[in-house]
């Protein structure tokens, strides 16, 4: 992964050491806490309900053990001993005192992490798939790219006061696992006639009050013109983009009011401009960052002790079969750690979570974890050999929860209990949703299964990619949650249809019982995913489980 040179290093000292100076203003008063907003946004700091809360970008979001161990020591330090993991990849702690973010900040400084840029309008942290460098079906590692995205988008001079914030996500693999459709840009590695690589690229996406699936600007990009073709992209946004209202900033509005192709040719025109600039620099750069990103050295060991493992303790199975993936060589799985036990609030780890994670990962992992946009945790390279007692240690901290893909892995903002913005609460209808779906014990014949929550319309919890979607919202001050069915974050990209009226809190959780026991009545095969049955079957027999009342008075 990459490392930190003098550069980095001295440029974030400088940066902490700028925003230690405008804390201690705003403390003394010299500066107004309107006069502060934008010094402390920059820096990642938001003002939330109840306390500060610091934004820590996670870039591509890969950690180490000694940064994961770094984040642990801050919540025990400064925080209330626990972080809250993001769907863009993400740590925010949500209780630090104003004066401490100085002395965090420095903290992270110290293993090569910050908060730049994960507020405001400007480039936000780069993510990419959480399975990157490891996947089977991968054509190449995108985590280089977005290292050199993250270097050329950090402090931009040009870039830094966008008309909105703007999203850049990058996959390597035909199976999108990192939503690029639903970015500003999306980067999707593929190979052309020649069987060379390069990159879909992707604008105009993004969820929020207006969900729109991007569109595809460039079916095939060559490696080497990447950067300048962002640049391009984000130089015309930043020209035409609106400044007017703050509903209609967002590339997508950019993109629908002025059409694909006028973008298009302002794009190839700008990239025309740029291209001769950029003269190889960019590519020297990224031949250096692919350097620090070479595989571990995999080591050759028997699998026997795991296959043994496996056919004798049936948890152990259980959660094989949901939490491990294909691995790109021999012997080795990627494990997902679900960070949603039954009724835990989703994203959290415990500081002692975090160390147990950590540790794992150095002795285990070859040194590398990975923060997923679904809000659970990577281990990227684990021998089978290792994975029994690594589970065992799992278990044995509340972190074995065998539920990666189903009804209870679920992706929830922080909403009301936390955010300024939400107008309904996300956490607990999550909670409730995963026990109930426990108790009934039918996650596993319920099978592969997104379910995704927002506390308001910006949509941080991906609701309208859920295969269920929920949104919260404020009907008259009691709490409303509408369904959206049919969502897909991947490859084949769709944003969820709306099913009908808003629920209540308290009917929320046995309208998602309703809903799913009708899937299970009209699938066609214990094989068929609820996405495959609803797209077969559409919105009727749906809306018909989720609204007897009314699906009865019309037969009357």
């Amino acid at each position: 992964m990459y490392t930190y040179n003098d550069f980095d290093e001295n440029f974030i000292r400088e940066r902490n050491a700028q925003f230690r100076a405008q804390v201690e203003r705003r403390i003394d008063g010299s500066l107004t806490e309107d006069e502060f907003k934008p010094l402390r946004l920059m820096n990642g700091l938001y003002l939330q309900l109840h306390a500060y809360m610091l934004r820590v970008a996670i870039p591509y979001g890969t950690l180490n053990s000694s940064q994961m161990h770094k984040l642990a020591d801050i919540a025990d330090r400064w925080d209330k001993g626990y972080g809250h993991f993001t769907t863009r990849q993400n740590i925010q702690y949500n209780w630090p005192k104003l004066k401490d973010v100085p002395d965090m900040l420095d903290a992270l400084g110290e293993v090569g992490m910050h908060a730049i840029q994960t507020s405001g309008n400007t480039i936000r942290n780069v993510t990419a798939d959480h399975f990157a460098g490891a996947a089977a079906d991968e054509i190449e590692d995108p985590r280089p790219v977005a290292e050199l995205l993250r270097q050329w988008s950090t402090d931009h001079p040009e870039f830094q006061f966008l008309p909105r914030k703007f999203k850049i996500a990058v996959t390597g693999s035909p199976n999108d696992r990192a939503v690029t459709k639903a970015h500003d840009i999306g980067l999707r590695m593929v190979r052309n006639d020649m069987d060379e690589p390069g990159y879909e690229v992707i604008v105009g996406g993004g969820l929020g009050r207006t969900p729109v699936v991007g569109k595809v600007i460039r079916d095939f990009l060559p490696k080497e013109d990447l950067l300048p073709y962002c640049e391009a992209i984000v130089s015309v946004y930043n020209l035409l983009g609106r400044r007017d209202n703050k509903y209609k900033a967002r590339i997508k509005i950019t993109v629908a009011e002025n059409g694909l192709e006028k973008i298009r040719e302002l794009v190839e025109k700008r990239f025309g401009e740029l291209r001769p600039e950029f003269n190889g620099f960019d590519q020297n750069l990224l031949s250096k960052i692919e350097a620090q990103f070479a595989p571990p050295d995999f080591r050759t060991a028997s699998t026997n002790g795991y296959d043994a493992h496996r056919a004798a303790n049936p948890a152990f199975r259980s959660w094989s079969d949901t939490n491990l993936a294909g691995h790109r060589a021999p012997g080795y799985a990627i494990v997902s750690i679900s960070l949603k036990a039954h009724g835990a609030t989703p994203g959290d780890a415990t500081s002692e979570q975090m160390r147990v994670l950590a540790r794992l990962a150095k002795d285990l992992g070859h040194d590398e974890l990975r923060i997923s946009h679904e809000q659970n945790v990577i281990l990227p390279h684990v021998h089978k050999s290792d994975l029994p007692a690594l589970y065992a240690t799992l278990r044995d901290h509340g972190l074995a929860t065998a539920n990666i893909g189903l009804v209870s892995d679920i992706i929830a903002c922080p909403g009301m209990d936390y955010c300024a913005l939400a107008t309904a609460r996300s956490i607990p209808v999550a909670q409730e949703i995963a026990t109930r779906f426990d108790e009934l014990k039918l996650e596993h014949e319920i099978g592969a299964l997104k379910i995704k929550i927002s506390g308001c319309i910006n949509a941080c919890g991906h609701h309208h990619v859920g295969h269920i979607g929920i949104l919260g919202l404020d009907r008259a001050g009691v709490e409303s949650y509408q369904i959206t069915l049919g969502g897909d974050g991947t490859e084949t990209a769709t944003v969820g249809e709306r099913a009908g009226p808003g629920f209540s809190a308290e009917e929320i959780v046995p309208a998602i019982e309703r809903l799913i026991a009708a899937y299970l009545d009209i699938r066609e095969s214990h094989d068929e995913t609820f996405l495959e049955t609803y797209r077969r079957v559409g919105l009727p027999p749906f809306k018909a489980a989720l609204y007897p009342e009314k699906e009865a008075a019309n037969a009357a």
